[in-house]
């Protein structure tokens, strides 16, 4: 079997504040295969947000593992680190707090491409309008502010940003759950054709176990810090094993179990 393109091992997290601590991470533990989805799933405040702020760094861990295609990514730092970002990327909840709303979208795409020393200032435009392309927009919005775009547009461009690195992994932290139903479906469909072209790798984080069927391989369902199930999506919607997965399939009542079309 090969190994896992990423893998998190007893991730563990506690947060102090008004006098208490709190754990938002138990010895957590993840992987995603190579061109596969990980549904990350599970209600509020289970730990689903912390654990892929940590899976990028943002947040570290009080203990636990990462190992990212053979690198124990807690012991990068510096340029190794920086190297490595350009290969696992995020894209947000909110796509307007995720921009500066006065940057342009072209302004917005150069950021990562300048960032990473990736392209020439000449050479920009060109990439940004093939960037724009690969989501399904036209080129033609890149003088437009990010403010002046509809919400579904700038979560393509929160893509778009995020596939500049040529990542081989990207992080969507409910992504999609600002959206109005129509636009989500175009969204998922945008993410599984670039999948499918590209063989990027995605944890896709979500509360709504009908979006994450309709998207992932594989599922982990996680409460109050821990991960209580995992497997392949299928046999996850169709006979879940936890409390919080029987939860979960309950709450979307329309949802047909059985094996993904």
């Amino acid at each position: 079997m090969n190994a896992p393109l990423l893998a998190a091992s007893g991730i563990s997290k506690t947060f102090a504040g008004k006098g208490r601590r709190v754990a938002a991470l138990d010895k957590a533990s993840i992987s995603v295969a190579r061109g596969q989805t990980l549904g990350l799933v599970g209600p509020s405040g289970s730990g689903k947000s912390t654990l892929a702020r940590i899976l990028m760094r943002l947040v570290e861990p009080d203990a636990g593992r990462i190992d990212f295609d053979g690198t124990d990514l807690l012991a990068l730092s510096g340029e190794a680190l920086r190297t490595t970002r350009k290969r696992i990327q995020m894209v947000f909840q909110d796509p307007l707090a995720a921009f500066n709303p006065r940057a342009t979208v072209a302004g917005a795409l150069a950021d990562p491409l300048r960032v990473h020393g990736l392209l020439g200032r000449r050479q920009r435009p060109a990439a940004i309008a093939a960037l724009l392309e690969r989501v399904g927009l036209d080129p033609g919005l890149a003088s437009r502010a990010i403010h002046e775009i509809s919400g579904g547009q700038r979560q393509r461009v929160a893509i778009a940003r995020a596939l500049a690195t040529r990542p081989d992994l990207i992080v969507l932290d409910e992504a999609v759950s600002a959206l109005d139903v129509s636009v989500r479906g175009r969204i998922l469909e945008l993410l599984v054709e670039l999948q499918r072209k590209e063989g990027i790798a995605y944890v896709f984080v979500s509360h709504d176990l009908a979006v994450v069927r309709a998207i992932a391989h594989s599922i982990a369902i996680m409460d109050a810090g821990t991960i209580v199930e995992r497997g392949p999506t299928p046999d996850v919607v169709a006979n879940p094993q936890s409390a919080t997965g029987r939860a979960l399939v309950a709450a979307v009542p329309r949802l047909v179990v059985g094996k993904s079309d």
